[in-house]
């Protein structure tokens, strides 16, 4: 990584966003030293301008941001990192600088399929999603129809309780199947989202 720091004096700024929900937590400033530091320690440390020093986000607080991964931007002169916050971000106690909560309930179906891919992968005895993958697509897809049938069964019956489980159920074991089948979530809402077009 080959950065511009002479373009603002020796510092650039960095984006600090959420690796799981995307949401920009905040914005500081780097010089060479807090990103070695930051590169050597997997925690974020920022050149603090007011205190003139490197400063490690959640120092005091214990809200340290781990970082996830490090990407310049086509100019070099600004970093995005993205990371897992150990807590509120910003010294106000708010999830983000922007007094944003840092909360992307849907996003949870991407980290629920890398969980259900890692299953596959490390088949880990006593797992029930180990257990259909070893059942292979047929014990899947009925699991599927059987779900669905429950889906209905409660939407039909006015139990909305029953009707959320029910549909969870039937999402989790799509998910599993589609995982099987070499597709993602995602690859669902492209689906939804041309034919909405």
């Amino acid at each position: 990584m080959k950065l511009d720091f002479e373009k603002m004096g020796g510092l650039i700024p960095a984006i600090i966003q959420d690796d799981k929900t995307n949401k920009v937590l905040m914005l500081g400033f780097m010089n060479g030293e807090a990103l070695a530091k930051t590169q050597e320690t997997g925690k974020v440390t920022f050149f603090s301008r007011t205190k003139n020093r490197l400063w490690t986000k959640g120092e005091e607080s214990g809200n340290f941001l781990q970082v996830v991964s490090i990407a310049e931007d086509c100019d070099r002169d600004t970093l995005l990192i993205k990371v897992n916050p150990e807590g509120p971000v910003c010294h106000t106690g708010s999830d983000t600088c922007f007094n944003e909560e840092n909360k992307e309930d849907i996003l949870f179906l991407k980290y629920l399929q890398d969980f259900i891919i890692r299953r596959r992968q490390e088949m880990p005895e006593g797992s029930y999603t180990t257990s259909l993958f070893n059942r292979g697509i047929g014990r899947m897809a009925q699991k599927v129809g059987e779900e669905a049938v429950e889906t209905v069964i409660e939407a039909m019956s006015g139990n909305d309780e029953r009707l959320l489980y029910e549909s969870s159920d039937l999402l989790y074991h799509l998910i599993v199947l589609l995982t099987y089948k070499g597709y993602r979530i995602e690859d669902l809402a492209n689906e939804l989202e041309k034919r909405h077009k």
